[in-house]
């Protein structure tokens, strides 16, 4: 019996070998998946009933897909290329000096009529003659009076002297200038120019005095403006306030100041020929007690100013 239960005695429990399918567990030290997360454990605690007891696992079909963000981000855009815009070809030289020179020219049309519009309004308050005074140590005194109190024989005798037509054209006295040019032309002394009040007052106001043919140039431009903007009565008023009647004197208001101890609103016939005489050389004649050519001119004017009332060439002005 002994060996019968040898034969037959029950072999010990062999233990399954493992597939090789199946992967070996892994170690505490192996690497763990990226959505791994460790599982909560309760020592000594029961599993409560329908809770999961592997909270980390989730259902098949659960499982989070570590490519959904890449998948969900929008392509982006590949950036176009800028297109490269050909260079524009250089402007000729001379082509730029000319669109330079149109827009001074521009720029000078604009400023030169908003100045002659403001002076339609407001007393000039300085010019380039009465600048170069005060830089030569003369000074400058002058006072400002409106037509309307200036005694109209003042405005006469500055026609009579200066511009018999000042009513009658439009800027330029054409019969003045040829008389001139052919008395220039013969080489005798000229006693007196061709140029108008307008003309004077363009250049009293505006400009320098001297400067050829370039000067002469601004001066027609700047009368044409005063004669369509300003009027004969502003030109006339602007003239006799701003004209030389001395050295640094300017105005015939200062020159009655000077010359006779009273302002312009009261002058006598007399009195407003001889301010008239010395209108084309102020700095060589004297207004007062005037002798040679200046009395005789002075004389010459005060038997004109009737006649300038009389025939009404002081009609734009009255």
């Amino acid at each position: 019996m002994g060996d019968q239960d040898r034969d037959t005695g029950a072999e010990a429990p062999r233990q399954p070998e493992a597939s090789a399918d199946i992967p070996p567990a892994p170690s505490a030290s192996a690497p763990r998946p990226r959505d791994w997360t460790p599982r909560a454990t309760t020592a000594g605690q029961p599993e409560e009933l329908g809770v999961s007891p592997m909270p980390d696992l989730r259902p098949l079909g659960e499982e989070p897909d570590p490519f959904a963000s890449r998948r969900e981000e929008a392509p982006r855009p590949i950036p176009a290329q800028e297109e490269i815009k050909p260079q524009r070809p250089r402007k000729p030289l001379l082509r730029r000096i000319l669109f330079w020179i149109l827009k001074a020219i521009l720029l000078f049309i604009a400023v030169s009529v908003g100045m002659v519009v403001i002076y339609k309004f407001v007393p000039p308050p300085i010019t380039w003659t009465q600048i170069g005074d005060i830089f030569s140590g003369h000074g400058v005194t002058k006072r400002w009076m409106s037509i309307d109190r200036i005694d109209p024989n003042m405005p006469r005798a500055a026609i009579a002297a200066e511009d018999a037509r000042f009513c009658s054209h439009h800027g330029f006295d054409f019969t003045a200038i040829e008389q001139a040019y052919a008395r220039n032309a013969t080489g005798k002394k000229k006693i007196r120019g061709g140029s108008t009040i307008s003309q004077q007052t363009a250049k009293n106001v505006f400009l320098f005095q001297g400067g050829g043919y370039a000067r002469k140039a601004l001066e027609a431009y700047f009368t044409v403006l005063i004669e369509n903007i300003w009027g004969k009565r502003r030109i006339m008023e602007v003239y006799l306030n701003v004209a030389e009647t001395g050295i640094g004197t300017y105005g015939v208001n200062a020159g009655a100041l000077r010359y006779f101890k009273h302002d312009a609103s009261n002058l006598s016939p007399r009195e407003a020929a001889q301010v008239a005489a010395v209108l084309p050389l102020p700095k060589k004649r004297a207004g007062i007690d005037p002798r040679g050519f200046t009395r005789r001119y002075g004389n010459a004017i005060t038997a004109r100013i009737g006649t300038v009332r009389g025939d009404g060439l002081d009609s734009c002005i009255r």
